[in-house]
């Protein structure tokens, strides 16, 4: 759905800094041929200005920047340059002497920054995807406060070189897109070392999917500063990242909020005016605030200052790292709240540092992190969650990314056009189909069921729970040890949509898993509510003899909790 009060016509021209009247096309092919995109007006591209949304600041570059001459060479054509927060300094969108860039589900609230314009114009259909930078979560916040992903890479992952620094040693360009399919993909075409960027990296990036009971970490005390409404989605997000077989437990967040805050609130931020001393000593009043009060910090801190704050940040990363011996992933809002542009601009330093709750500390740590689509609150804002890891666990983030976003039922945006189906992921090992098995369970192999081990126990893993197309009915067997449910196909019009799993397991173990079930059970085709069709348990008719008919319960969790009820 989209907000009523989005900009009259679908667009907000303060989304652009200069949206080109042809693309700059393209190789003729290439993986991304088709495709369009917009760059975030601190990465150069030849021939057009580069303002890091400043005027006077505005340079003409001769030669792309690294990854945009990457994309462009892998087919993709580029559409323009979008607004942002001046010098990629701050992450709510509306610090722009060329205006604020408005959320594109309601124009009174803010895009989030400091990428906002690349956000919007992919949240609005205007291109198929967009390149923007990430310091302190300028490539997470818009994503979640806009119904898109955002991927913000493992650091060094893609070249920074012909990009306008913000703190170059943690800047990362990040991406924006409608699903995490199409993120990868421009993920990896766009990847690769450059020994011109001297923060850029040769990085192996762990291809296996996150394990089957996957333990994700959550704040033990989230922060929601009054926002009763994200408080409820995520709790609603943690619900639902349990449906995907994960165990969520609750971590000491002390130790990142401490990272966090070293960010501006230390000698760190000398390095946000080492970007643009040359420039700023000489223009200082060209540059807009709070933008220029938080560069001028930067004067005050000696050399000494900036290692004693380096060797704290270096003793809570080590904190830090004890967390990952309990947990696979960290789940976190990507905001913990939504905000308008007037109290932005009413608070801009209170307001700003809520958005950064859960984004300052992810690049001071070295970590990688997605930020996908989560829900809609009940105003009709959305919400996203932010799934973090380990520096070069950027393809298995996204491989959870995209199971979870494809089982919220949310659309494209703030287009309205539904999700396409899901995609495999380049590089991740588990789109080796001919390696791996999907089987529907319907019964006592559920989550949390008794014969559930069967499956763990052969390293399946849960990939989604989803629903049958509306053509089955359910019955609770007669004498079975545990008690197990016959699903049978019927006519249409005679059946309903049945609750199941989809777990994955490896091919080699699937023989052994199929050997252990009894008749009248067995395995056949599956028909799903999005018209997929998987392996999964059936039963032979003659079984249904003294069956109790259960389908209008929904699914065999429901009728055991009626059954416990009743007992």
């Amino acid at each position: 759905m989209v907000h009523d009060n989005r900009p009259p016509d679908g667009l907000a021209t303060e989304a652009w800094i200069e949206r080109f009247a042809q693309p700059l096309v393209g190789a003729a092919t290439g993986p991304l041929k088709g495709l369009v995109f917009a760059v975030k007006d601190n990465i150069d591209v030849a021939g057009v200005a580069t303002t890091a949304g400043c005027a006077a600041f505005a340079r003409t570059p001769a030669r792309h920047s690294f990854v945009v001459q990457r994309l462009l060479d892998a087919g993709a054509s580029l559409l323009g340059k979008t607004n942002l927060d001046q010098f990629a300094c701050g992450l709510n969108g509306t610090r722009s002497p060329y205006g604020a860039v408005p959320n594109s589900f309601d124009a009174r609230y803010v895009s989030g920054g400091s990428s906002s314009g690349s956000a919007y114009a992919v949240a609005t259909g205007q291109v198929d995807f967009a390149l923007g930078t990430d310091t302190a979560g300028s490539g997470r916040v818009p994503a979640g406060l806009n119904n898109i992903v955002g991927i913000k890479p493992s650091r060094g992952l893609l070249s920074a070189r012909g990009v306008v620094p913000a703190a170059q040693s943690i800047d990362c360009v990040s991406i924006f897109a409608p699903t995490v399919a199409l993120a990868v993909q421009v993920l990896v075409a766009a990847l690769g070392p450059d020994p011109a960027d001297p923060y850029s990296r040769a990085l192996e990036l762990d291809p296996t999917p996150l394990p089957a009971g996957f333990r994700f970490g959550l704040p033990a005390e989230p922060r929601f500063f009054g926002d009763r409404l994200a408080q409820v989605e995520f709790e609603r997000a943690i619900v639902q990242m349990e449906a995907l077989g994960g165990v969520a437990v609750k971590i000491d967040y002390t130790p990142l909020a401490q990272a966090a805050s070293l960010l501006y609130d230390s000698a760190l931020v000398a390095e946000r005016y080492a970007a643009v001393r040359e420039f700023f000593d000489a223009n200082e009043a060209e540059v807009i605030e709070p933008v220029r009060s938080i560069l001028a910090q930067g004067r005050a801190y000696s050399a000494a200052d900036f290692v004693d704050a380096r060797t704290r940040l270096q003793a809570l990363a080590g904190q830090a790292d004890a967390l990952w011996s309990d947990i696979d992933v960290l789940v976190v809002p990507t905001a913990p709240t939504h905000c308008t542009i007037e109290a932005m601009q009413a608070e801009p330093v209170v307001r700003n540092r809520e958005l950064g709750e859960y984004t300052n500390f992810v690049n001071l740590l070295d970590y990688a992190a997605i930020s996908v689509p989560s829900s809609l609150r009940p105003d009709g804002l959305p919400f996203g969650i932010t799934l973090i890891g380990r520096c070069g666990s950027d393809l298995r983030l996204a491989e959870l990314g995209q199971r979870y976003h494809h089982r919220t039922g949310l659309g494209v945006g703030a287009t309205g056009a539904p999700l396409p189906p899901p995609a495999p992921l380049p590089g991740i090992q588990v789109a080796a189909t001919h390696a791996t098995v999907q089987v529907a369970v319907v019964g006592a192999h559920l989550s949390g069921m008794p014969l559930n081990s069967q499956l763990t126990e052969r390293g399946a893993r849960l990939v989604e729970a989803t629903r049958t197309a509306p053509l089955y009915r359910l019955y609770a067997l007669p004498g079975t040890v545990p008690p197990k449910p016959g699903l049978i196909r019927v006519g249409a019009g005679e059946g309903a949509a049945v609750e199941l799993e989809v777990w994955e397991m490896p091919m080699a173990a699937y023989g052994s898993f199929v050997t252990l079930i009894p008749a009248p059970l067995g395995i056949g085709s599956l028909s799903l509510a999005d018209g997929r069709s998987v392996q999964g348990f059936v039963c032979e008719p003659w079984a249904l003899a003294g069956a109790e008919d259960i389908t209008h319960l929904g699914g065999w969790r429901a009728y055991m909790a009626f059954r416990t009820a009743a007992a």
